[in-house]
């Protein structure tokens, strides 16, 4: 089982041109359904690896819908791409529950189905996110890795500091988050070094043809937690 949270030193990654060739083929990846979102008039961000720039050919390609949308005008936006699932997740208890589409080409669109609070968007932020623009533009933007390594873009690739190098308050102004995020990533990410990946709330597929909301209606009817996240 690979473990995360692993920490490092700091150090400069220079990118080989295979490595270039990868993220801007993720990146068009991105751009293509965020294009597709965009011409619906639906916003959207990127975040993660993508975003900062340090992927790998295993590199999911992660798009957020950071506002509230009926699930039927995101399925029209995703009108010809192949969707392999539909599932609802939630991470904890008191997270955001969202609708997420498993696209090919390891590639995810997820939506809230509540009301975001605005911590639950920092999360983004702490890994790195840009908007359509700024995946239009190019733009890449720092962010922390599973692993507790902040990654700083630069022309040839990335800088990479372990946050054990840095004050949390450093890290809240440099990423633009509250220090309560960094705490909690710290600390969730810690505890995922000691006891391996730890699992998240709530993870349930629905059919392809069913509604997101009239199956979380479903999963909240049986599911207190669930149901007082939604009230």
């Amino acid at each position: 089982m690979r473990r995360v949270a692993t920490y490092g030193v700091r150090k400069l990654i220079e990118y080989s041109e295979e490595r270039w060739k990868i993220l801007k083929e993720k990146r068009e990846r991105a751009k293509e359904i965020m294009d597709s979102l965009f011409s619906f008039g639906i916003e959207s961000i990127v975040y993660g690896s993508v975003a900062r720039g340090d992927v790998t050919e295993k590199s999911d390609v992660d798009i957020f819908i950071p506002h509230n949308i009926p699930s039927y005008k995101v399925e029209i936006a995703l009108d010809g791409f192949e969707v392999l699932e539909k599932r609802i997740i939630q991470a904890t208890p008191n997270y955001a529950i969202k609708g997420e589409y498993v696209l090919s080409d390891n590639t995810t669109v997820s939506f809230p189905l509540v009301r975001m609070r605005e911590r639950e968007m920092d999360f983004y932020r702490f890994g790195g996110c840009i908007d359509y623009n700024g995946i239009v533009e190019d733009r890449r933007v720092a962010g922390v890795d599973k692993r507790l390594v902040l990654i700083i873009p630069n022309e040839k690739g990335h800088r990479e500091v372990p946050l054990t190098d840095m004050h949390p308050s450093s890290v809240a102004r440099m990423l633009d988050v509250s220090i309560d995020i960094v705490m909690e990533r710290i600390r969730v990410l810690t505890r995922r070094r000691e006891v391996g990946r730890t699992g998240i709330f709530l993870c349930e597929t629905i059919a392809l043809n069913e509604c997101f909301e009239s199956a979380l209606k479903s999963i909240a009817s049986r599911n207190p937690a669930v149901r007082r996240r939604i009230d």
